[in-house]
């Protein structure tokens, strides 16, 4: 059973990162692109590794991949915020 739900988790995680690359590619404004692939960078891999975790059982490995989530929680909204912001300012000396 936990390894019909690990493998679900990745392949749901999968169909998050093609989502964001779909949004990258066709979402027209430089911000609009960033959110959506932020967004669907971060479940993503929160869904894949959630899904690792469960393939690795209780040992130091599932440590290690619960403590890359929380990284991953804190710094890709982040870094996405950050570049966000740098280019909405740059935008608006442009104006």
């Amino acid at each position: 059973m936990i390894d019909v739900i690990s493998k679900f988790l990745i392949v749901f995680g999968l169909f998050f990162f093609f989502v964001g690359t779909i949004g990258l590619l066709r979402f027209p404004y430089v911000l609009t692109r960033a959110h959506g692939a932020a967004k669907a960078d971060t479940l993503g891999a929160v869904l894949s590794i959630s899904g690792l975790v469960l393939q690795a059982g209780f040992s130091p490995v599932t440590i290690k991949l619960i403590l890359i989530v929380c990284f991953l929680w804190t710094a890709n909204p982040t870094a996405t915020h950050m570049i966000a912001k740098a280019i909405y300012a740059k935008d608006s000396k442009e104006e």
